[in-house]
């Protein structure tokens, strides 16, 4: 264990913390965080109209959601190549970089041939093609803004050499995204969605489920935070809980299980990515003095899911605590699985992602049903179970390093 633990620290966890410093992993995971607020307006709709189960009369607000939740694609579009262009420092191309992601997203879309705004395009549906619409504008923008058609002595003013310097990767963008849909009849939308369809049904799946909670743990275990596969994880779990509101809406049930209201408001990270706050509670109650600090300062930040403190205060590399760590995103995961396909809890099929709103009261709004508490429940003690031996290793061995450090040490007097 040992050997490995040794091997991941000097081999595996430089490789990943050099694809996390990607300018296209960053530039992806920037831009799906400034959507978030627009996807929490979502969430607060989800909360509100539970209010409407109580008081018939209370306005319907899921119009607001339509218009936050309902564009991020467009957004998407915009803040990939936006941010992108920041990041390489060519910030005079940056919003006209954005303009031209919109356009080209809105091209694919063919929006002309609509006759009425289709969320299921611009939503969380269209993500994919978004990000891969906006990565394209990036790339043609970040090279033509190294050059210029103007000297940098030119007389010309700043803004009109931005306005002539940036033609050319117009054209590009929209004539390339014009001759493949109108000329050539080509459904990119459709031909890029199918590239993500593999990769979004596997995620629902068992084994793609248990992947996605797995590598969340095993990479947190190393001090990696879970945000490295937030490009990938959030276009798969916007797309499973849209599609599960638009079964509903249909009159049919949900099935897709691979959402974040599932996994971070459910039942799968407890207190954070790993379910770790069973292991707080431990922490708190512990006769080690520094096991017990370490428990009261990482309390109130994991009820609320932030469980930084007790990862990096006590898991992260560390061989007894990283272990049960793992078994947490085996063993939970592949439970709450298992009850929710066998229809014994409700499916989510609603929006709700605030990831910080406590368990279990999240558990509450996104199941809206009783047994959905009892499951909580279950793999509340599931959880404890895994930690318990693990953390009794792990305490007395600070316990003893307490002591070792406390014992009074003797002194030698030296010899006449």
């Amino acid at each position: 264990m040992q050997k490995f633990i040794a091997w991941m620290e000097l081999n595996f966890a430089p490789a990943m913390n050099k694809i996390n410093r990607n300018i296209w992993v960053l530039t992806l995971k920037d831009s799906i965080m400034q959507v978030l607020p627009m996807i929490l307006v979502g969430s607060l709709v989800t909360v509100l109209s539970i209010i409407r189960n109580f008081i018939p009369w209370f306005p319907n607000l899921s119009t607001l959601s339509s218009y936050t939740m309902g564009l991020i694609s467009i957004f998407i579009a915009f803040l990939i190549p936006f941010n992108f262009m920041e990041k390489v420092k060519i910030n005079k191309m940056r919003l006209i970089a954005g303009m031209s992601g919109m356009a080209l997203f809105m091209i694919i879309v063919k929006l002309k041939e609509t006759s009425v705004l289709q969320f299921s395009y611009f939503g969380a549906g269209g993500m994919f093609v978004a990000i891969i619409a906006g990565m394209y504008v990036a790339f043609i923008m970040g090279i033509s803004g190294k050059y210029s058609f103007f000297n940098e002595d030119s007389a010309i003013p700043d803004f009109v050499r931005v306005w002539f310097d940036a033609i050319i990767p117009i054209l590009i963008v929209t004539v390339s995204g014009w001759l493949i849909v109108y000329i050539l009849r080509v459904d990119l939308y459709q031909a890029l969605l199918s590239i993500f369809m593999p990769i979004s049904l596997f995620a629902q799946t068992l084994p793609g489920f248990m992947l996605i909670c797995f590598l969340s743990v095993f990479l947190y275990s190393m001090g990696i935070s879970g945000w490295v596969l937030f490009p990938i994880t959030k276009p798969i779990f916007l797309a499973g809980i849209t599609a599960n509101i638009a079964a509903v809406a249909a009159g049919q049930v949900a099935t897709n299980i691979s959402t974040a209201e599932v996994v971070y408001s459910g039942w799968v990270a407890i207190g954070g990515i790993g379910a770790t706050l069973p292991l707080v509670f431990m922490l708190v109650t512990s006769k080690s003095k520094r096991l017990k600090a370490l428990g009261s300062a990482a309390l109130v930040p994991s009820i609320f899911n932030i469980n930084e403190p007790v990862i990096f205060g006590a898991v992260a590399w560390n061989p007894v605590l990283m272990i049960p760590l793992w078994l947490q995103g085996i063993i939970l995961p592949l439970t709450t699985y298992v009850v929710l396909s066998m229809g014994m809890v409700n499916i989510p099929a609603a929006i709700f992602d605030m990831w910080y709103c406590p368990f279990p009261i999240s558990t509450w709004i996104v199941s809206q049903d009783l047994r959905g508490l009892v499951l909580l429940a279950a793999v509340v003690f599931i959880s404890s179970v895994i930690w318990f031996p693990f953390f009794k290793i792990y305490e007395k061995q600070q316990i003893n390093a307490e002591a070792a450090v406390l014992s009074p040490q003797k002194s030698v007097t030296p010899s006449a």
